[in-house]
Order: C-alpha cells, then structure tokens, then sequence
C-alpha cells in the first residue's frame, strides 16, 4: 500500500500536497479508513505538531492540499480560508457543451438527507457561487464535453459537482462532471470523477507572502 503523497511545496510551516483521487482528506470511520491524506502527511513529517488540517477535498477529487505543520500556521491557514482570501480554482471535464463562455452559478446547496451524502439545490440551503469559464469544447467516444476552470467564491461541500449537474434552467450548467458517481447518470464503475484542485494561492503563515501552488490534472 503506498504511504506517501506527492509534495509539490514544503517549508517549516506547512506543505501543499496534490491528493490522489480516492484518497479522503482526513480518516473515515472504522480502521479501513484510517489511510488519508492528513496521515500520509503526518507520517512523512513527524517533526509536524498540533492539528495539521486546514481543509478538505472530497474523496474522489484530486489535486492541492496545504497542511500545516504547527499549530500557529493551523490556526492562520484556517482563518485565511474561513476569510475567503486563498484563491482556488479547479478544472473539470463536463459532459455536455455548455452554450456560454462563461458565467456564474448562485445556487443555495442543501443536505439531501435520504440520500446523504448527496447534496441537493434547495432555498433552504446555505448560499453558494461558483464562477465558471469554458477553456475547450469537444467530443470524444463518449460523447461532447466541455473543459472549464471552476473558481468556487464559497467553500461548500460537493459545491462545484451540484452546481455543474444543476439544470440549466434553474440557474445550472446542465453537464454534470464525467465520472461523477453520485452526480452524473453517465458515471460508469471504475471511472474517476474529472475534478482536480489545479491552482491554490495563501499568505505564508509566517512571513506574508504570497504562495502560490499549480498542479496540472491527468485528465
């Protein structure tokens, strides 16, 4: 079983990592769970103390992670994130053509909780904007797609997959990410979901400047 995880940048206080598809954030419940993200990190730098999560990515997308590796760049991390001003952006493969350039989805996400984990557009739910824009267009034997990078302004869990397989006519792309399991009828066993966390941009915990982290998908 692999034990590490590639490191794209490490310093005294934290490291960005790009997390592997499959590979949850932080451990499950049960021992068959226990392999994570946070652990691989933890085992390749004992010398990290205190909490090292700053934030997750869902199991099935890929890409960059930053974990901390003492308690001040824990607690400066997370209020840089809870203050919005890390810049993410993502790129996805959507099945489907999408008929703007690009655009924003303001759509409030809620907990469908016959379903859970599932998340489901609901006024009931926190609000949530996604901006969106289109970087190729084609098709393939499966069928078209659409390339676009994903720049989430909130952070809500399963946001970016909820909001692409949203209706069109309700304020969504209508082209649900391929390989999206819980999101994309099309989904088929054993494909991964084409979501990957291509670009992360935070202060330094220590000394303020800015780093910025790109990390090109396989898909």
């Amino acid at each position: 079983m692999t034990t590490t995880i590639p490191i794209i940048t490490a310093h005294d206080d934290f490291v960005v990592a790009n997390k592997p598809p499959g590979l949850l954030s932080v451990p499950g419940r049960g021992p068959d769970k226990a392999d994570c993200a946070s652990a691989r990190i933890a085992a390749m730098f004992p010398r990290a103390t205190g909490p090292i999560i700053c934030h997750r990515l869902d199991m099935d997308t890929s890409g960059l992670i930053v974990f901390a590796l003492t308690p001040e760049a824990q607690r400066n991390i997370s209020m840089q994130f809870e203050a919005r001003t890390v810049a993410k952006r993502y790129i996805a493969l959507l099945d489907g053509h999408l008929a703007n350039e690009s655009g924003t989805v303001d759509l409030p996400i809620f907990f469908d909780y016959p379903n859970r984990p599932k998340k489901i557009i609901d006024d009931r739910g926190k609000p949530s904007q996604t901006h969106w824009e289109i970087i190729d267009q084609g098709a393939d034997d499966i069928g078209d797609w659409t390339r676009v990078e994903f720049t989430p302004i909130t952070g809500r869990s399963h946001q970016l997959r909820v909001h692409a397989a949203a209706p069109a006519n309700t304020g969504g792309l209508g082209a649900p990410i391929r390989g999206d399991s819980l999101y994309n009828p099309s989904a088929t066993d054993g494909d991964r979901l084409h979501l990957h966390a291509a670009q992360l941009a935070f202060d330094h915990p220590a000394h303020g400047w800015r780093i910025e982290c790109q990390c090109t998908p396989d898909f």
